[in-house]
Parts: structure tokens; sequence; C-alpha cells
């Protein structure tokens, strides 16, 4: 389909997708309509047999800063209840192949919370991530004040939600927010390279393992193990895991097909 607000290239390298948020103008605010853009393309990129990992970038002056403030500044309660805005957002979570975000400059409110949706970060040096909701009189809504806690801990994100203040790319690698910091001529190529790491390894398998690390968010520890040993056992019952298993005792490079 044609979109307004992102650009989306399947075929941004083999077997990964590149979604650039695309309203620069705005610091790619995340208004209604991008952001249900956003959620049918991961939908067919998910469907999309070739692809085994989305890249989700902005640009290098904002990954995006925010909730489209004049689009709710005049709602009320039910109107907001009405336009059921983080449905969407439910769906960008159950995408089932790995996202790797790549962020320069703000990354803020529900473009923090879009980040946080991801499952690895590539940063660049003028990154900026922050929760400043408290200071319109709201507070994060999808998810910030769930999300934040699990990667930073309590009392940080107590600090980041509760006085609106950002903290900038170092911050964010030393509390655990992020995986790596790049000069901003460098941050895209090098989500690239680990988007390419993660191509390279049986889709089947790193999409089960992926969504067996998010059941440790979820679930208690004894049900999140008996969740990861039913995944593990499943595996075998795959071609890549014959091919993997045989590459190895061979000492060859395995040649995984997704089946």
């Amino acid at each position: 389909m044609a979109y307004e607000f992102i650009i989306v290239t399947p075929e941004y390298d083999k077997h990964i997708a590149l979604i650039q948020l695309n309203r620069p103008k705005e610091l790619n605010a995340l208004n209604l309509q991008l952001m249900l853009e956003v959620k049918q393309a991961l939908m067919e990129l998910d469907a999309n047999e070739s692809v085994r990992a989305i890249i989700l970038t902005g640009n290098d002056r904002a990954f995006a800063a925010g909730a489209d403030i004049k689009q709710m500044a005049g709602k009320n309660a039910i109107d907001m209840l009405k336009i059921d805005q983080f449905s969407t957002w439910d769906q960008i979570r159950k995408t089932k192949k790995p996202m790797i975000a790549a962020v320069s400059g703000f990354a803020l409110g529900g473009g923090c919370e879009l980040v946080m949706h991801c499952d690895m970060v590539v940063a660049s040096e003028t990154a900026q991530f922050g929760q400043p909701e408290i200071k319109i009189g709201v507070m994060p809504g999808a998810g910030g004040t769930q999300r934040l806690p699990r990667a930073v801990g309590k009392v940080k994100a107590m600090e980041m939600v509760l006085t609106g203040e950002f903290i900038n790319a170092e911050e964010a690698l030393r509390i655990g927010m992020i995986n790596k910091i790049a000069p901003v001529e460098l941050y895209l190529s090098e989500a690239l390279k680990m988007a390419q790491k993660i191509a390279s390894m049986s889709p089947i398998a790193v999409q089960m393992a992926k969504e067996s690390v998010l059941k440790a968010f979820e679930m208690p520890l004894q049900e999140a193990l008996s969740f990861e040993r039913k995944n593990f056992y499943m595996l075998f019952a795959t071609e890549d895991q014959k091919e993997g298993m045989a590459a190895f005792v061979e000492k060859r490079v395995a040649d995984f097909k997704g089946r």
C-alpha cells in the first residue's frame, strides 16, 4: 500500500526491511495516521517470508519527538476512549520478527515508547530519551510506565516519568536502555550490522527465541521456563535445526531456509 508518513523499504538489505518515520517538519510526531501506517507495514513485513529482521528509524534530528499533541489537546476522556489509539500499539507489540530501533536525536514520549517496543536499540551520540508527558498534565499511555521500569529499574523510571527530564545516549547505555552508541553518520549502518547478524540465523529459531525472551516479562518463572522448553523442543521439528547442527559438526557455515 501507499504510505503518507512512513517510507518502507522491504529489501533494504538481504532479508532486512527498513521503516523510516517521515514527518520531518513535525520531528516525526506520532499522529494517528502515522501509527496506523507503522502497524500496517509491520503486519505486511511479518507476513513476508523473505524478511528476517526489521529496522525502525527516523532521521538524524529526531526518531520521534512524541505524540501529535495537536490531535489530542481538545479531546475529552470519552473522545480518547472512542479513538482507542492504543489498539494500534497492541498490534505493533505482536510483531514476531525482531525489530531494531535506530535512534538519533529526540525519542520522547510516544517516541521513547515506540523505541521500547523494539527488541534492540542502536543510538547515535545525539540521541535523547524521555517521557515528558507529566509536563503537559498527563502521563505515558503507550507502555511507558510499564516497559521503562522493566528496562531501567523502578527508581530511574520514576525519575524520568515524574520529572519529565531527558537522558542522553551515554546514560541510556549505562542503565541498559540501549545496546550501542555510534556516531551520527554511522548509527543506521551499525543497526544494519546487528540486523545482518540476526538475519543470518534460522528465522524460525529467532522468532521463537524472541517470543521466549518476552515471556520473561509476562509470566512467573516456572511458567516461563515451561514455555521456553516447549519452544526448544519444537525447533527439533525444523529443517533449520538439522542444517544448523550438521553444519556445526561439519565445520561449515549453516544455510538456513526458514523451514
